[in-house]
């Protein structure tokens, strides 16, 4: 029998500059997912809810989803390929919303390794990454550049679990 262990996140060594992780799945943002985020984070602009405002008061002609709602989403999808393993999020050092998101969008990403170098601690380094978001039309709708903190492999904790013994013996 073999056991396979998903990998969440890099170790250090496993980032290489110019390397591209092409993130999986995609998300189709509903009407529902924009009002949820809309109410939770208390921005309450019309553009983002109102359907008739949208239509009738604004360029787009339709709703437009919030910026931090694909924002949030792009992060996300990345989370399993960069940052699982990491520390800590050190920044982000820029955000841009390069074309608006509607509902019914599907919003696919990918980051590139734009640079590693060791911390001053010998345990970690940090690796800064540049990741997009794009609409199902292949239409560029974000990008940011982060820098994450992460373990080099040795000091790495280990992935535990909340119980012990191998849950398949008979």
């Amino acid at each position: 029998m073999t056991v396979h262990d998903r990998p969440f996140g890099r170790h250090l060594e496993d980032f290489e500059p110019g390397d591209v992780y092409k993130h999986w799945p995609g998300k189709t943002i509903t009407a529902f997912d924009d009002h949820l985020f809309c109410m939770m984070t208390m921005n309450h602009h019309p553009l983002h809810t109102n359907e008739w405002f949208a239509q009738n008061e604004t360029v787009h002609g339709k709703n437009v989803v919030v910026g931090n709602l694909v924002y949030s989403l792009v992060l996300g999808m990345s989370v399993p390929d960069v940052s699982g393993a990491a520390i800590a999020n050190l920044e982000v050092e820029s955000l841009k919303h390069k074309n608006p998101t509607f509902h019914g969008d599907t919003i696919y990403a990918e980051t590139k390794v734009i640079d590693k170098r060791e911390s001053s601690k010998g345990d970690r380094g940090i690796v800064t990454v540049e990741t997009k978001g794009f609409n199902q039309d292949g239409v560029e709708v974000c990008f940011f550049r982060r820098k994450v903190m992460v373990w080099k492999a040795e000091a790495a904790p280990q992935r535990q679990r909340p119980y012990s013994g191998d849950v398949w013996e008979d």
